[in-house]
């Protein structure tokens, strides 16, 4: 009975003594590399086990290094993975190649298109993991980001769509990804002109106070930004004006509706 409390006791002892190393993400076709140092009495190696979804990795992991096959789990790209890597205390393994797990931009659009007032709907194919889909529209001779949609991440076909607020005259405007390596991947552009936004006025020139937006003689609600004569943004936001009474005096560069112009505070 003493024998069999002590051998109890010595496996819990064990067990608890263990830690884990865990990373997840998504199958992108390439395998995981581990480094695996001693563990710290010196009679073996640090990981014991490792699980792949909770499927045990076959073969050892008894050496300096092993590699993680996903082939052998019949994965396919865009597939999540959660590896689990048990080890012992007082060492710890280290994944070589985590970034082969993060999602890349992989997308096609099969079709893109917009209503007159901005309304923009796109289909997608051969997505291999969730990302979001940055909007752009192309104002102030700049493409400026009009919105998030969170990516579905499977092969499939998946459609989005997302209401843009157009500006006068013609619209321009694309989905946009950004993976891991900082690279844009784009789908084309299309344009598009919502004939009941008018064409837009700021005054006064010389702004004491507030600034105000107004189309045929009345107020017109429009996203704008304010910079300083050193290029440093100083407000921006949507609106039918602009309390300007905290600036200081000089000159700045305002971007509302399509335009990009100049107004002196006094």
């Amino acid at each position: 009975m003493k024998n069999l409390i002590l051998t109890v006791g010595v496996s819990l002892i064990s067990l608890f003594s263990l830690a884990n190393l865990s990373i997840e993400g998504s199958y992108q076709g390439k395998n995981l590399y581990v480094q695996n140092p001693e563990d710290e009495d010196g009679f073996g190696f640090c990981a014991t086990r490792v699980t792949v979804n909770g499927d045990v990795m076959p073969g050892s992991v008894n050496q300096s290094a092993f590699e993680i096959n996903f082939a052998v789990y019949g994965l396919k790209k865009g597939d999540p993975v959660f590896i689990v890597i048990e080890h012992g205390p007082g060492c710890k393994p280290k994944i070589l190649n985590p970034e082969v797990l993060l999602p890349r931009s992989t997308f096609e659009v099969a079709e893109i298109t917009s209503s007159t007032n901005g309304l923009l709907k796109w289909t997608t194919t051969g997505e291999q993991g969730k990302l979001p889909f940055i909007i752009e529209q192309h104002r102030w001779n700049k493409w400026v980001n009009a919105g998030e949609v969170d990516g579905i991440g499977t092969p499939g076909s998946n459609s989005y769509e997302f209401k843009i607020t157009p500006h006068s005259g013609e619209n321009k405007v694309r989905v946009v990804q950004i993976d891991h390596s900082g690279k844009k991947r784009t789908s084309q552009e299309i344009t598009f002109t919502d004939s009941s936004i008018p064409e837009i006025e700021f005054s006064p020139k010389k702004v004491k106070t507030i600034i105000k937006f107004d189309a045929n003689g009345s107020a017109f609600e429009t996203k704008y930004e304010i910079y300083d004569a050193y290029g440093n943004i100083v407000k921006k936001g949507v609106g039918t004006e602009v309390d300007c009474s905290n600036l200081k005096k000089g000159a700045y560069y305002i971007n509302y509706d399509n335009k990009n112009e100049k107004f002196i505070r006094g």
